[in-house]
């Protein structure tokens, strides 16, 4: 892939899906866009919202997503720290 060879987290996917299907030494794959997704979001959301500061509006803007959006994939991988009571 022309991508892989320009873009090192390109081709950390590529080389990972490669050991992933190594490994599944002849099984059927499924889910696998799921899988990716799922495995690269949250990090990345980790990552993103370290940066940002805890800001939701400069993180959401950094990834370019709508700010629901980033709430609601922040939840998604239990990322969401709710505010404590006082």
């Amino acid at each position: 892939m022309n991508q892989a060879k320009s873009n090192p987290m390109a081709l950390a996917v590529e080389q990972s899906l490669e050991r992933y299907f190594a490994d599944l030494e002849g099984a059927r794959p499924a889910g696998i866009y799921d899988m990716v997704i799922l495995t690269v979001e949250k990090p990345m959301l980790q990552r993103v919202m370290l940066e940002a500061k805890g800001n939701q509006l400069r993180a959401s803007e950094m990834l370019g997503i709508n700010r629901n959006t980033l709430r609601k994939k922040l939840q998604q991988h239990g990322l969401l720290t709710k505010p404590s009571a006082a």
